[in-house]
């Protein structure tokens, strides 16, 4: 039986909604999502298409009209359980960013599996850091301040590039991940929540028989994380992957910031006006404010 969470009023029909999951439903929202308005266009905020890597992805920078030349920049990878593209409130999300920290944000558009497993959305995430990196003045950014960013599916994307940029001697200058995709083993939560909605444990299991690989982002080094902001949702599958990352990177030094968001399911700012989407945006920016120009 199909157990009832207290979940916040506010969310309305989506604390009912669980998305469908199954290749049908991939290839049917590759052809529809393309023609649903994206929700960039804003008079507040300037819009163009950057491509790049070998298979030409077509990703978007966001800056606000007033935003400097040299101006820090997020890399963000958005959700969708490395099988759907991007949603409408993740562009709406990005533009937050963009206005509220005063930044640029490249919104990358990776390739999907289970058409393009792993390794490509990796590589494709890594490609567009990296042309972050070294196009920086072409791009209009400050070289010094590039961090990543992503929820979800895209929040592993987000780690896996930070650390493998680290790597690469090209460490982000912070990491926003919200209700992440981490990996590492069951947990708690992954046992609990097997039937919240918006995302669950079966349905988890499912993405990474899609996604067809990857790595556990615990078990690499994270001496060499950047300093982070981890979000997590209440009732969760994923809550204590998020949970357990975050002291991961505590126990290694790493500066974390956990906000811990309460009443909350996966995927929770889809309802953009609810108070919990509302505070939960201002948390992020104003980690990613403190993280571009510090406590001005």
């Amino acid at each position: 039986m199909k157990m009832r969470y207290p979940l916040r009023k506010q969310f309305g029909l989506y604390a009912k909604f669980t998305p469908p999951f199954s290749r049908a439903c991939f290839r049917l929202a590759a052809w529809v999502q393309p023609l649903l308005p994206k929700g960039l266009h804003d008079r507040r905020v300037r819009v163009c298409a950057v491509t790049f890597g070998k298979d030409g992805n077509r990703s978007y920078l966001l800056e606000g009209r007033d935003c400097a030349k040299g101006a820090p920049c997020l890399v963000y990878f958005h959700g969708g359980g490395f099988v759907y593209g991007a949603a409408r409130y993740h562009y709406e999300n990005a533009k937050a960013y963009a206005l509220g920290a005063e930044c640029k944000v490249l919104f990358v558009n990776y390739p999907l599996a289970p058409y393009h497993p792993f390794p490509e959305p990796d590589e494709a995430c890594l490609a567009a850091y990296r042309y972050a990196c070294t196009h920086a003045k072409e791009l209009g950014i400050d070289a010094r301040r590039i961090a990543v960013g992503g929820d979800s599916a895209g929040g592993f994307l987000a780690a896996e590039t930070a650390l493998r940029a680290a790597a690469e001697g090209m460490r982000p200058c912070f990491a926003l991940l919200v209700y992440s995709v981490i990996g590492g083993g069951e947990t708690a939560s992954m046992r609990r929540f097997r039937d919240t909605p918006m995302w669950n444990a079966r349905l988890n299991a499912k993405m990474w028989e899609y996604f067809g690989g990857g790595r556990d982002v615990l078990s690499d080094g994270l001496s060499v994380f950047p300093a982070a902001y981890v979000e997590t949702a209440e009732f969760d599958c994923l809550h204590d992957e998020g949970v357990r990352f975050a002291r991961a990177l505590e126990r290694e030094g790493v500066e974390v910031t956990l906000n811990r968001t309460r009443g909350t399911m996966h995927g929770f700012d889809i309802a953009r006006k609810s108070d919990a989407a509302k505070q939960a945006l201002a948390a992020r920016i104003d980690a990613l404010r403190t993280a571009f120009y510090g406590n001005r």
